[in-house]
């Protein structure tokens, strides 16, 4: 088990592209949810999976549990998700040693773009770049798994 500890945030601006170190395509859908727990399964550019179990245990910290599968079972688990998918592109760069994951939406949540920093424990206070809008770390209307299933917030203006 690995604990993941993150910030999330709206994104602004362009201006963190020229700090981009890799990129890939994300399809992610949502097996099952149940509060602050959710099966996922991903698909990594078309070519490789993983099916993730992460429960919450605070507004920053989740317990995520990753197993690698076929890709032909992941196919099939996306297709059973009932439409809860989202489609984006992650594109990864290191501000300050910190890792910065920006994800680019695609489909319904076309025009969303968020920024998530790992972080070691919640106590850490990693540089937040100019580029950044409004923090939404716990904010569930923000989550993936809520994103897939109602899809842009109401408050939401690109």
């Amino acid at each position: 088990m690995a604990l993941e500890i993150e910030r999330k945030f709206l994104v602004e601006n362009d201006s963190w592209r020229d700090a981009v170190e890799t990129s890939r395509s994300i399809v992610q859908a949502y097996v099952a949810i149940d509060g602050d727990t959710s099966l996922r399964v991903r698909i990594y550019d078309g070519t490789n999976a993983w099916l993730t179990v992460k429960v919450g245990v605070s507004e920053m910290t989740r317990h995520e549990y990753e197993y690698s599968i076929p890709l032909a079972d992941a196919r099939a688990m996306a297709e059973a998700s009932c439409g809860r998918l989202i489609e984006k592109t992650r594109h990864v760069l290191t501000i300050e040693g910190f890792a910065w994951e920006v994800d680019v939406y695609e489909g319904r949540l076309a025009g969303l773009v968020t920024a998530e920093v790992e972080m070691a424990s919640e106590s850490d206070a990693p540089a937040l770049p100019a580029w950044l809008g409004r923090e939404v770390t716990g904010e569930a209307a923000w989550s993936n798994a809520i994103l897939a299933i109602n899809g842009l917030p109401a408050d939401f203006h690109p």
